[in-house]
């Protein structure tokens, strides 16, 4: 079992941390100063405050399988129960994908978008609830819709709204659009299944349900599925704009201008990749 030494100082320990993650992380130091914020309740300005601080044995007794669950590959998110999304913050568990900042690009650009004042929008495979519920928070006018095919995740989202205190977002269980008979949306988002099986990116997301990460038709099965059945359930001018591999948006726009959307475009993430397409729906234009 790895070790730290008796009675260090946050500094000391900070350190430590960040050499033993150095093996797994590729950002050791910031995830070191996360676990002793997590196990600590502070903010990581109490650790340059106050880096002569010595923890007690308790607290290192605290901290030791939580560096052992992490030197064994679990996510920081699961080991802590939480993650933050645009802003707020989110309980997470296993049943779920830990939320990503590259899919906050896909929540600025549904607020970007000109939609009606009190416009209708569902999200797709909503897991921990996490796009509905950052529109829902920056567009309280906005009803949201959020639907999961794993009731555990929809449990987990609806915990999510009401701990923010949401009012303007549900939450229901849903293959896709199989229990949404009739309904009409201004904007359809989504972050579906997009990694082809035999993708060794994989290998980084064991601990992630792997039915919300794999597709099958190289990853294209369930985006194709999504942009086929969208119209149906879009208003007239109604737009979809999709989470996808960064190697598939000229795909993805290709499904996308078949299926009667207009003004197709992508848009890249934080890492400069095409992360997401979208465009608008135009009935009777194909």
């Amino acid at each position: 079992m790895t070790m730290l030494q008796a009675a260090p100082t946050l500094q000391q320990c900070t350190q430590q941390l960040s050499q033993q993650l150095s093996a797994i992380s590729d950002n050791p130091a910031h995830e070191a100063r996360l676990l002793l914020c997590h196990l600590l309740s502070c903010q990581p300005g109490y650790l340059y405050t106050y880096p002569e601080r010595v923890l007690t044995p308790s607290e290192l007794q605290q901290l030791q399988p939580l560096l052992q669950r992490r030197l064994a590959g679990e996510p920081l998110a699961y080991i802590f129960g939480h993650w933050p999304f645009y802003g707020l913050e989110l309980a997470v568990a296993p049943c779920t994908l830990i939320p990503r900042s590259d899919t906050e690009i896909l929540v600025e650009q549904a607020l970007a978008l000109t939609l009606p004042a009190q416009a209708r929008v569902l999200d797709l495979g909503t897991g921990t609830g996490a796009i509905a519920l950052a529109l829902a928070h920056n567009r309280p006018q906005w009803q949201l819709t959020g639907v999961d095919l794993q009731s555990e995740a929809v449990a987990l989202a609806q915990r999510n709204a009401q701990a923010l205190k949401l009012s303007n977002v549900d939450f229901t269980v849903s293959s896709w659009f199989s229990a949404l008979s009739g309904q009409r949306y201004d904007l359809i988002v989504s972050n579906p299944p997009y990694i082809e099986a035999a993708d060794p990116h994989l290998a980084a997301l064991s601990f992630e349900p792997l039915s919300a990460l794999v597709a099958a038709e190289q990853g294209l099965a369930d985006l194709a599925q999504i942009i086929a059945s969208a119209p149906a359930y879009l208003q007239p001018g109604g737009w979809l704009w999709l989470e996808h591999g960064y190697n598939q948006a000229e795909q993805v726009q290709q499904l996308l201008s078949v299926g009667g959307f207009r003004q197709v475009s992508s848009v890249r993430d934080y890492g400069g990749n095409w992360r997401i397409s979208g465009g608008q729906y135009q009935p009777g234009d194909n």
